[in-house]
């Protein structure tokens, strides 16, 4: 039977209102609104007959093996709440058919990331599994080609050609909590710094939200991964001064008093203008201080570290040194803002009093 088989006769409502795929993979539930009753899904999914039941209450209504997006939406029909009424609740778009909407349900893992365009996970077909996101209170079981993960707070899913997919860094926790290789952790958190798809740090925070990090594989990776994103953020940097014409800073410099203590790093300084940057790679939380789980550090470390932070950024304002700092993510995002904050900055150098004097040594 090919997927174009009509459904058998007297149902209630027609089919012309779904989207092509729903009208290939239905719910019994779906198929009783359509005046399908369960003994006769049932029969036509029997071995060797027209359609088959792809996952518990979920059937495919042709023969041959099921495309990647029927295994998507069946997973998804199977994960997701029902509904109050028997038949998905959709709104049409453009006078076109109704598109599916699934509750509480949401595809993660390697099959979100091929979703979101990663080139180094595995087509969807060759997937043997699809992980979907629930919520942790759900009564519902892996069976089949559907694998069950469990969170207490969903995130806001991206719709990726008509499926909720779960955003990059909380897709590549759950692929990376099966994963055991090494090399191929390392790969796909590279390839989601480096493709643009988040910043290291909201992946760390879901590594270490997922209890990750305690795996010397997962930990190797995540080393490797700071230190590349921190490397693409001073390429946007430099970036940034040059397409923008700002003047040229020095480059990586320590700055000290002279004779006296160092003072500490920055990224780039106009010692003219006694102005400096510094790339920020932490992820802020509330009152503007770093998340102690955004790297892996303990606590204790991450407040020795602010305490650092603070200090350097106090005694450097002390001395009328004006820093600015940058996130990553506004490089990648707000770059020209970014740039008019250090051009206002450098244009305002003339109208306070003189900086002390520091030497700027190369770091």
């Amino acid at each position: 039977m090919n997927h174009n088989t009509p459904l058998p006769p007297a149902s209630p409502r027609p089919l012309r209102h779904l989207s092509d795929v729903q009208r290939r993979v239905l719910t019994t539930a779906q198929l009783r609104a359509h005046g399908v009753s369960p003994a006769e899904a049932a029969e036509q999914s029997r071995s060797g007959g027209p359609w088959q039941q792809l996952l518990p209450g979920v059937h495919l209504l042709h023969a041959g093996p099921p495309t990647s997006e029927e295994r998507l939406h069946a997973t998804l029909l199977y994960a997701a709440r029902p509904a109050s009424a028997p038949a998905v609740p959709v709104q049409p778009e453009a006078g076109g058919p109704h598109r599916p909407v699934y509750r509480e349900a949401m595809i993660t893992g390697l099959a979100a990331l091929t979703l979101h365009g990663f080139a180094s996970t595995p087509a969807l077909l060759a997937l043997e599994r699809i992980d979907v996101l629930v919520p942790r209170l759900r009564r519902l079981r892996s069976t089949g080609f559907a694998h069950v993960v469990r969170t207490p707070l969903m995130p806001d899913p991206e719709e990726i050609t008509g499926v909720p997919v779960a955003p990059v860094p909380r897709a590549l926790a759950d692929a990376v909590a099966r994963l055991t290789d090494a090399a191929t952790v390392r790969r796909l958190l590279s390839e989601a710094v480096r493709g643009g798809h988040c910043e290291p740090t909201s992946v760390v925070r879901e590594l270490s939200q997922a209890k990750l990090l305690g795996r010397p594989h997962v930990v190797d990776a995540v080393d490797a991964l700071l230190a590349e994103g921190r490397m693409i953020a001073e390429d946007r940097l430099y970036g940034m001064v040059r397409e923008h014409g700002l003047p040229d800073p020095v480059w990586n410099v320590d700055l000290r008093l002279p004779g006296g203590p160092h003072l500490g790093g920055v990224d780039a300084y106009w010692p003219e203008q006694a102005v400096a940057v510094e790339l920020d790679t932490r992820a802020p939380r509330p009152g503007g201080r770093p998340d102690p789980r955004d790297g892996a550090r303990t606590e204790d470390e991450e407040d020795a570290l602010w305490s650092e932070y603070v200090r350097k950024r106090e005694l450097l304002e002390r001395l009328g040194i004006t820093v600015v700092y940058v996130t990553p993510r506004k490089l990648r995002e707000a770059v020209e803002q970014q740039a008019a904050v250090v051009r206002t900055a450098l244009m305002a150098s003339g109208d306070r009093d003189p900086a002390a004097y520091v030497v700027v040594l190369p770091r």
